[in-house]
């Protein structure tokens, strides 16, 4: 028994075919940002970030953290998800259109039940309880269950090389934990590096170099795979912003001028990093804030002078350098802090104002490990101090 044909209906299922098609195209094969006004993918994952990013701000920010960090690998199955579905509706609006369906026990064929014919084709079921009875329609259920296939490969290409992407971005940042503190810091970078080597301008440019590589496998990873800007870091304070903006800092100090320190590999770092924020900006639909706070203000800015001429480095003064530092400063922060916005990270300083306790130094078992030492010692407890001197 076949349904009225309907052209409206095969026209629809055809553009809905074509634009998840194109959408999934365009998000796991193309490896560039797509500059077109409206693109599915970054729809959908705007629409499900804002009442996730709502749900979050009800909550105790160590609880917060935690939830933030599901919606980066779960939007991933979400929009797999979408598309399938997308694509089942589309070939069950053209089943529709096209007609000429035949049910085991002779009843009414319904729009719902193509949907579900739709959907046995395209996961390869193959019930037989629907059966198309004319050349168009059973060629469309072939080229449906081949779309099945193939939709079943990108699902399990897809994923490994998105977590890979993952992986080789946070290995970096987890190396930033002993060499810039937790949250990592310009500041602190310096005063490690001078004081774990020799520092010279051989070892400095090394560093520079490295996060300049980092900086543009972060800018080409996130632009092919955008969701990988809701993968959060391991620990609650360590972010891809936060380290893109600690390395922005760097280099804005060392091309502002230290006595000493050439700061040419500094400028190709800092424009690649800057490029890199720039563009990702964009990525995450960042919106300009003309209410963003200081980050550097004149107390702030003679306590790092302090800070970093007690480790041996000569910041250069004056009114010029300033001023240039400042121009540097506004070519990223801007966008780093409206980033950080949307995506509700929190962006260190240049500078923390107290000593913190870096993440490695902390253990779930320090405090009964320490007690047992020192009941043998027969001495009281006291709370776990560990400095630079341990190293």
């Amino acid at each position: 028994m076949s349904p009225h044909s309907s052209i409206p209906a095969a026209i629809f299922g055809i553009v809905i075919i074509g634009v998840v098609l194109l959408d999934a195209f365009e998000t796991v094969v193309l490896p560039r940002r797509v500059t077109r006004h409206f693109k599915l993918t970054a729809w959908f994952y705007r629409r499900t970030w804002i009442p996730w990013r709502k749900i979050a701000g009800h909550m105790r920010p160590a609880r917060q953290q935690s939830f933030l960090g599901y919606f980066g690998p779960l939007s991933l199955i979400m929009l797999l998800a979408f598309w399938a579905a997308s694509l089942i509706l589309g070939f069950a609006l053209l089943q529709y259109g096209i007609g000429e369906h035949e049910e085991l026990n002779k009843e009414r064929i319904t729009f719902g039940k193509l949907i579900y014919h739709s959907g046995e084709t395209f996961f390869t079921l193959g019930y037989g309880d629907i059966v198309p009875t004319s050349g168009p329609a059973r060629a469309l259920s072939v080229l449906e269950a081949a779309m099945g296939f193939t939709f079943l490969g990108v699902v399990i290409g897809y994923l490994p090389v998105v977590y890979a992407s993952f992986s080789r971005r946070e290995i970096q940042i987890s190396m930033l934990d002993a060499r810039a503190g937790s949250p990592p810091t310009a500041v602190e970078l310096l005063v490690r590096l001078a004081g774990t080597t020799e520092l010279d301008q051989i070892v400095l440019d090394g560093v520079m170099r490295d996060w300049e590589r980092w900086s543009a496998e972060l800018l080409e990873s996130h632009i092919s795979y955008p969701v990988l800007s809701f993968f959060r870091s391991q620990h609650s304070n360590e972010s891809w912003l936060g380290a893109l903006q600690a390395m922005l800092d760097v280099t804005s100090l060392l091309i502002t001028g230290i006595d000493g320190i050439h700061p040419g590999q500094a400028r190709l770092t800092f424009s690649m990093a800057r490029h890199a924020a720039v563009d990702l900006a964009q990525v995450v639909n960042a919106r300009y804030d003309p209410l963003a706070p200081e980050r550097l203000d004149d107390d702030d800015y003679n306590k790092l002078q302090e800070t970093l001429a007690a480790a041996g480095f000569k910041l250069r003064t004056g009114d010029e350098a300033r001023q240039k530092l400042n121009k540097l400063r506004a070519m990223y922060e801007p966008y780093l802090h409206s980033m950080a916005k949307n995506l509700m990270v929190t962006l260190p300083p240049w500078q923390h104002p107290t000593k913190l306790k870096d993440n490695w130094q902390a253990g779930p078992w320090d405090r009964m490990i320490q007690a047992k030492g020192l009941a043998i010692l027969g001495q009281k407890p006291v709370q776990p101090q560990i400095s630079d001197d341990h190293f």
